[in-house]
């Protein structure tokens, strides 16, 4: 259950550092831009609300220290939630409507000392989730660099195969014209021969009929 109560912890850490990121930018916001954003947090404040329920339940089921341990997490959140919610409240008013309520004052109204070492720790905790977010952020970054490196490499690769390829069926084009060439004069040769053969025949037969008939008289 500790591990389930860890995942939804890790969850709540990610969700609760979106949510402070935009009602920093819906302060800065007017207009549609600002609706939309305002939108998001409700939204994601009320995901938040469900997983502090479900980490609530997770804590019941425990026994021992780990559930006083696990309960004391979890007012942590449910108070960080709690300033955020405030927060939200006053950043999506008109900008004329807000009161001058620093954040500072409504934390010492409504955390107790104890309470705020442990929102500190769950703000640690939410920075070390920042930056392993934006570490993995940046390692996707690599990978696809790496990628597209590769994907360069094996397309060059590919156009320098299908050059090779076009050399080779011309090589094999000229190698076919030089041998039906070859054969042409091969063919050639032996049909030459053959005349000369059947001339020098007739020759030697006219010849001996001559040497016949010149004896015979």
């Amino acid at each position: 259950m500790a591990s389930l109560v860890d995942n939804y912890e890790q969850q709540y850490a990610v969700l609760t550092a979106d949510i402070t990121a935009k009602i920093g930018r819906i302060r800065v916001q007017s207009g549609g831009e600002k609706r939309a954003f305002v939108q998001d947090v409700d939204r994601q404040i009320e995901e938040a609300q469900e997983l502090l329920e479900q980490m609530e339940l997770e804590v019941r089921g425990m026994n021992g220290t780990a559930r006083d341990r696990l309960r004391g997490r979890v007012e942590s959140h449910r108070a960080e939630l709690k300033r955020l919610t405030q927060e939200f409240q006053i950043a999506k008013k008109p900008k004329d409507d807000v009161t001058e309520i620093t954040v500072e004052e409504s934390w010492d109204n409504n955390v107790t000392e104890d309470q705020r070492k442990r929102l500190l720790d769950a703000s640690e905790r939410i920075e070390r989730s920042g930056r392993t977010l934006q570490n993995g952020y940046r390692m996707a970054l690599e990978t696809e660099e790496i990628g597209s490196h590769v994907l360069k490499e094996l397309h060059e690769q590919r156009e320098t195969i299908q050059r090779s390829r076009g050399r080779l069926r011309e090589t094999d084009a000229e190698l076919g014209r030089g041998s039906r060439l070859l054969s042409g004069m091969i063919f050639r040769s032996l049909q030459q021969r053959i005349i000369l053969a059947g001339v020098a025949l007739v020759l030697i037969i006219v010849a001996c009929i001559v040497i016949y008939y010149s004896f015979k008289s």
